[in-house]
């Protein structure tokens, strides 16, 4: 796990990259890290109006609808906006990379923890609203906080791979781009699973939007304590861990095989 290890190694050099991305993000901005909230705010009206007040999907209790599609927002925004941006860092860097010889990782990671400062705020927004609209939720909605490290690391060692992957062959990035459209109507942010009318007809399906897909667990586990009030299921939680894991496992593996060829071909 040396490639992590390095962040810490060369954390001065990691704090550089990281300033330079929040400045670059929010420069010449007004509102500067309130944009973080903007975007998903909106898609939260605009999924409002669509699928509880205009296609009138059944809503989750009642008029607490809202919270319950914010609850999984958050999650969604920064694996989207990190993964995309991480996957164009090492090519857009493309001259420092060939000019200089550092830790090449510490490009994503710094990208990505760019986007960990949008989503740390974008969570804590949704767990003060679930404090003030949802009282039962008071004993567990701080399990938000370690369940959305343990996510944090998905999204990491997720992005680290695609960085490599996509410095290597450029079709990756577009790759990525074409399934996150589909990945997140089979991620259940607008719909619980319990609630799919086909679920029990269909139980390979309710399977694959489970457990194959690997941002299920962790949203559902985060909505269980912030919008449900309850710890978060003992398969969800192990799912996370473990799943937290081999991301970062995965990335380091695919990032240290690919180190040596990512100055020749970006």
């Amino acid at each position: 796990m040396s490639v992590y290890a390095d962040v810490i190694r060369y954390r001065e050099l990691f704090g550089s990259l990281f300033r330079r991305d929040i400045r670059a993000k929010y420069r010449g901005s007004v509102l500067g890290l309130g944009w973080s909230l903007v975007h998903p705010l909106v898609l939260m009206l605009v999924y409002l109006l669509v699928f509880s007040v205009l296609w009138r999907v059944a809503e989750v209790g009642s008029d607490d609808y809202w919270l319950f599609l914010l609850c999984g927002l958050p999650a969604w925004v920064f694996f989207a906006t990190a993964s995309q941006a991480a996957s164009r860092s090492l090519l857009e860097n493309a001259n420092l990379i060939r000019k200089v010889r550092f830790p090449r990782q510490l490009v994503p990671l710094s990208i990505v923890g760019t986007n960990l400062v949008s989503f740390a705020v974008m969570l804590l927004v949704v767990v003060v609203l679930s404090l003030w609209q949802i009282p039962e939720a008071r004993d567990t909605v701080w399990l938000a906080f370690p369940l959305g490290a343990l996510f944090a690391c998905i999204v990491a060692g997720f992005s680290l791979s695609i960085a490599a992957l996509n410095a290597l062959y450029r079709d990756v990035e577009h790759l990525l781009q074409a399934l996150l459209l589909p990945w997140f109507f089979l991620t259940p942010i607008l719909y619980s699973l319990e609630q799919l009318p086909g679920v029990d007809d269909y139980p390979a399906a309710e399977f694959f939007l489970h457990w194959v897909n690997f941002l299920t667990p962790p949203i559902e586990a985060m909505r269980s304590v912030i919008f449900y009030g309850q710890p978060p299921g003992t398969a969800d939680t192990v799912y996370t861990m473990v799943a937290a894991v081999v991301a970062l496992a995965v990335g380091a593996y695919v990032f240290s095989r690919s180190d040596d060829r990512i100055a020749t071909e970006v």
